[in-house]
């Protein structure tokens, strides 16, 4: 193999090597996940006046979803998940229903949650799921 074969060849294999590397370090970064909801099995459910949070565990993922208690009127929303070390995976706005899902790489690190509906929030943090 010449020397301009093998240097295509490992550019070939950095080039894969980094989007491979994003790909599997996107969530951690804070990207909301373009999903319509969460995968994986409820751990738990946090409620608050206005809506509630639902999280989700697949694997060493958690996500969260928050949902209005009183669907149909659209107002501000937000759900966040953070975990420790971290940058938070914040999404919000306006919806009628529900907002989400932010998605992030937990393992066993404690994580704190976030969600508002209108006027009422819930801020539960540093937990470890399953709890």
């Amino acid at each position: 193999m010449t020397h301009g074969a093998i240097r295509k060849a490992r550019a070939g294999f950095v080039l894969l090597s980094v989007a491979l590397l994003l790909l599997l370090v996107g969530p951690l970064t804070g990207d909301a996940q373009a999903a319509t909801r969460c995968a994986g099995r409820k751990v738990d459910t946090l409620t608050f006046s206005t809506g509630s949070v639902h999280v989700y565990r697949s694997g060493g993922f958690l996500c969260a979803m928050t949902y209005a208690k009183h669907p149909g009127t659209t107002r501000s929303m937000s759900v966040s998940i953070q975990a420790r070390g971290s940058r938070a995976v914040v999404k919000s706005g306006r919806a009628k229903k529900s907002m989400g899902p932010v998605r992030t790489l937990a393992g066993s690190r404690k994580v704190w949650i976030k969600g508002s509906v209108g006027g009422g929030k819930v801020s539960e943090g540093w937990i470890r799921y399953p709890r």
